[in-house]
């Protein structure tokens, strides 16, 4: 199943999550059957994420954007963890500081872009500036509706020096998420997640509802695509999100770079190398059985 076509929002459609299924797992009836591919495609993202890293001429941007309990961190968790750090990073936005408040709305997301060779993952993002500031009104609706063309315009300029965007919203129903914050209840290790907000923001519910459409249905564009995750299972959110970024980054064609050395001439430094070390070898060895040939003689000698 294609699920990049499956569950993308395509430009100028208008969004309405009420239709979409949160509990739709595909052709997978449990978390058994889904793990094969699930360890095909963290296996692909390992060997891909390599090849771009090596390459170094693109880089790839992730959004995640999702209500509360619906699974940011566990993504993050169990479909990037293959990745090597050495090229991957994590960012996560809070509430702005006042450095970042004093500047317009895109300048701290711009400083945490990736460079070239390099993911990056934005655990929220840009969009709480069209989704957060709209529902609890922190700016005027002339302010935040502009935002939406500044968006477009931000990924539009990141995509045309190199960057690829893919946008997950991952798609969780109102009883999974109280669901999730029980367990969060019930689990004093996750003790440490549980803030008032979580309850308090429940209850705007249908504004957010309302928020995400508008974002999904106006950003969603050819070369920043959104793609609705049903989410209410965990390990179908985790084979979607690792299928449709695996596919994306095979999409990108890249190739080890063109090799900046003379690899004969490399071949034979290695072999000459080999070689003086066998033989320093093979001399240190001789040096540490001497002395016991010399105590062996010594010994014969005494027992005459």
């Amino acid at each position: 199943m294609n699920y990049s076509q499956l569950f993308r929002v395509n430009p100028g459609i208008k969004v309405k999550l009420g239709d979409i299924d949160p509990n739709f797992t595909a052709k997978h009836k449990n978390q058994k059957s889904a793990l094969p591919k699930l360890e095909k495609y963290t296996q692909k993202l390992r060997e891909l994420q390599y090849l771009l890293y090596a390459e170094g001429k693109q880089s790839l941007l992730i959004c995640l954007q999702a209500l509360d309990g619906a699974g940011k961190d566990g993504t993050i968790n169990h479909v990037f963890w293959a990745m090597n750090p050495q090229g991957t990073r994590v960012h996560g936005f809070k509430f702005p500081s006042k450095e970042e408040a004093e500047h317009d709305f895109l300048w701290r997301i711009h400083r945490q872009t990736p460079a070239r060779g390099e993911v990056v993952i934005f655990n929220r993002s840009h969009y709480e500036d069209v989704l957060v500031v709209r529902v609890h009104n922190l700016v005027p609706e002339d302010v935040w509706s502009k935002r939406y063309d500044a968006i477009n315009d931000f990924e539009k300029n990141l995509v045309a020096n190199g960057t690829h965007i893919l946008k997950f919203f991952l798609h969780i129903s109102p009883d999974e998420q109280l669901r999730r914050f029980r367990q969060r209840l019930d689990d004093p290790a996750r003790h440490w997640k549980i803030s008032e907000s979580d309850y308090s923001e429940r209850e705007f519910w249908d504004q957010y509802t309302k928020a995400y459409e508008d974002a999904l249905s106006k950003t969603s564009t050819k070369h920043a695509p959104w793609y609705i995750i049903p989410a209410n299972y965990k390990w179908f959110r985790n084979l979607a999100v690792s299928k449709i970024v695996a596919e994306a980054l095979e999409s990108l064609n890249m190739k080890f770079p063109a090799l900046r050395v003379d690899i004969n001439d490399i071949k034979r430094k290695y072999h000459k190398a080999l070689k003086k070390e066998k033989t320093e070898e093979r001399n240190r060895r001789g040096k540490e059985v001497r002395p016991d040939k010399e105590e062996k003689k010594d010994t014969k000698k005494k027992g005459r």
